[in-house]
């Protein structure tokens, strides 16, 4: 949870680096959040629902997914930003996500990447400072 809130609490800073586990207790909190505003809504009856050939068709999310998405969008994309950073990419190595097929992958296989042994240029090794 302290790798939740630290995230949260840098809420749109793209400078410096993120270890693994930082990142990936960040996506694990971030899913269960995402999965209990899921479940609420649909609990509530707040999920959207439109008519599709005569019938009333579900979503199944709603209003407060869609709010807990938008709260985490901009630190999500300061997280992988800094992940990236610590294997020593760009930042906007990200878009790679858009070439299809192999660019989830190859952006996957970035984000699980050990960290660079030494300081590069975006900072301190994170690891060696914990």
């Amino acid at each position: 949870m302290k790798w939740y809130l630290k995230i949260m609490s840098q809420y749109v800073n793209f400078s410096g680096r993120a270890r693994r586990t930082e990142y990936w207790m960040f996506v694990l909190f971030y899913s269960l959040i995402l999965f209990a505003a899921l479940i609420l809504d649909n609990i509530l009856g707040l999920d959207f629902e439109y008519e599709m050939m005569g019938q009333t068709v579900s979503t199944g999310y709603g209003w407060g997914y869609l709010l807990v998405a938008a709260l985490h969008f901009l630190p999500a994309l300061g997280a992988v930003v800094r992940r990236l950073h610590d294997v020593g990419k760009s930042g906007w190595m990200y878009l790679i996500i858009l070439i299809p097929l192999i660019g989830v992958f190859w952006l996957l296989v970035l984000l699980v990447k050990d960290s660079q042994e030494l300081e590069n240029k975006y900072g301190p090794n994170p690891k060696a400072s914990s």
